[in-house]
């Protein structure tokens, strides 16, 4: 018996050793969740060029304006960056489970997500634009107005299809894409007339496809009508990580909005041409 009870604590120790140790090296490492298929905010391409981090699990790199910021906020909190990449319906479950400490991916900061995780303050700020084909005949329009009667989609589980495309007169709106590339191709190929999406996004688009056009109508009353939190762009974390959500938070009052915007023209000047 005294032999059993040996055995038993000697077991006990080694597993609350490999636990605590397990807890260290997680300590030490910062997963950051990201789509990967988001250009420019994140993308996936095969090698190191111009500061991309390899994947998680795989042989490939990520890189973007997610990415930079993920690299930003690892080495302020001296933690090795880890990318995970994650499909977007997955982002939010994946910090609350912690499986992610942050997502770092394009997401506005809605008072649904607000329930769920913590965001940083913003580390974007998107206004909302539309894509067309140069020869359609919505190259023209100025207003939302003039968009009526389009064929249109957005990606899924976004402001861009649940909010504004609804707001196009006798819409026929299709399902949602499950990632950008994917609605980029639908207009491409002619099976929509119209995508909307933010200006990043829209911007980048137009460097990988030379019969795009981007339409901006102005904020007024003639745009989509969408609020702050639904354009304002944030870092997500476990909610009630207080500790993880101020380190964040300190990395970004150390930046301003022309910051923000010289990191997305350069992540958009570095994007690749097409997206895996």
């Amino acid at each position: 018996m005294k032999k059993f009870f040996s055995v038993l604590l000697a077991a006990v120790l080694a597993l609350g050793c490999l636990t605590a140790c397990g807890q260290s090296d997680n300590s030490n490492t910062l997963r950051v969740g990201m789509e990967c298929t988001y250009a420019p905010y994140n993308w996936t391409q095969n090698d190191d060029s111009n500061g991309a981090v390899p994947i998680d699990g795989t042989s490939s790199y990520a890189n973007g304006y997610d990415v930079m910021w993920a690299k930003r906020m690892a080495e302020a909190m001296g933690k090795e960056l880890v990318i995970v990449k994650t499909d977007w319906d997955s982002l939010v479950s994946g910090v609350m489970s912690g499986a992610l400490d942050m997502v770092i991916a394009g997401q506005s900061i809605t008072a649904e997500r607000l329930e769920q995780v913590d965001f940083t303050t913003p580390y974007y700020y998107a206004s909302i634009v539309t894509l067309v084909k140069a020869d359609s005949p919505y190259a023209a329009a100025t207003s939302v107005a003039d968009l009526a009667g389009a064929t249109c989609t957005s990606q899924l589980g976004t402001i861009w299809y649940n909010t504004c495309l609804p707001q196009i007169p006798n819409a026929n709106i299709l399902q949602a894409q499950e990632t950008v590339p994917a609605m980029l191709t639908a207009l491409d190929s002619g099976a929509i007339d119209v995508v909307v999406t933010d200006q990043p996004t829209g911007l980048a688009a137009c460097e990988a496809y030379s019969d795009f056009v981007m339409l901006e109508f102005g904020g007024g009353e003639g745009d989509f009508q969408v609020s702050d939190e639904e354009i304002n762009i944030g870092i997500s974390v476990k909610k009630g990580n207080t500790e993880l959500l101020q380190a964040a938070n300190e990395v970004l009052a150390g930046y301003t909005e022309e910051d923000f915007t010289r990191m997305m023209n350069e992540a958009i000047s570095i994007q690749p041409l097409s997206q895996e």
